[in-house]
């Protein structure tokens, strides 16, 4: 019981510290991250994160579907298909909506 209430006791002492920063604290870390984000640099890192992702993504298809080769199911072989036509026309979007550039 003793250790209940040591918990309960260091919860509610939690809960009243914290919201003494209140919602300020909150609204400074918010505009923190969303300029965090905005930032170019930032942008291209994750564009080019992204990009490489892909690339690898794809790579490792090849690798995987000479090894896998006709127990693939249709629906997934249909589906990289699509995908991969849809890449070879220069569609500026993935399913996601991020470009592949």
């Amino acid at each position: 019981m003793r250790y209940r209430l040591t918990f309960v006791a260091g919860v509610v002492l939690g809960y009243v510290l914290g919201t003494r920063a209140g919602r300020e604290r909150y609204e400074q870390l918010k505009k923190s991250a969303r300029q965090f984000a905005q930032n170019p640099a930032v942008r291209n890192t994750a564009e080019t994160a992204a990009q490489q992702g892909r690339e690898i993504a794809g790579r490792a298809y090849h690798v995987v579907s000479d090894k896998v080769g006709d127990r693939m199911p249709d629906s997934v072989a249909q589906r990289v298909r699509t995908l991969r036509e849809r890449t070879s026309q220069g569609s500026g979007e993935d399913d996601w909506g991020t470009s592949n550039t």
